[in-house]
Parts: C-alpha cells; sequence; structure tokens
C-alpha cells in the first residue's frame, strides 16, 4: 500500500494531500530512511512522522484499504 494512502486509511494524518505534503517536504521517515509519498508500506514497517517539534513513531500491524473510524488504530501501534 502507498505510504499517503496510509496515513489517511489509518487518520495518522486527515487527508491524502496533506500526507502528500508532508512526504515532499522530508518530514515522513520509514525504517529510518526519508520517504516519498509513493514508498510501498508493509505490516512491520516504522514510520516517523515530524509535527512540529514532537515526533511520531508508529509500527504498521494492518493495511487494509477503508476503516471505520474506531477501527483506524488497529491499524498502527505507538512505539
Amino acid at each position: 500500500m502507498r505510504l499517503d494512502k496510509f496515513l489517511k486509511v489509518s487518520r495518522l494524518i486527515k487527508r491524502r494531500t496533506v500526507a502528500n505534503e508532508a512526504c515532499d517536504a522530508g518530514r515522513v521517515m520509514v525504517n529510518d530512511k526519508p520517504a516519498k509519498a509513493s514508498t510501498q508500506v508493509k505490516v512491520g514497517d516504522v514510520i516517523e512522522i515530524a509535527f512540529g517539534n514532537k515526533p511520531v513513531r508508529v509500527e504498521v500491524l494492518d493495511l487494509q484499504d477503508t476503516t471505520k473510524k474506531e477501527e483506524a488504530k488497529e491499524l498502527f501501534r505507538y512505539l
């Protein structure tokens, strides 16, 4: 699954365009490497997003094309 789509579906970032912009600005890392929006994400990957001065690290637990709001938090685990 594409990184920008995962960020949107998992509700880590609200909109896919915002996820694209964050990736283009270099604020998203996958497995400690800068990632583009088209980077393929798989189960077990560690994603780090720089939100201002507070980075967020999560591990991908599941991949789904769509989720309900209540189920979105089951797609990842905070580290």
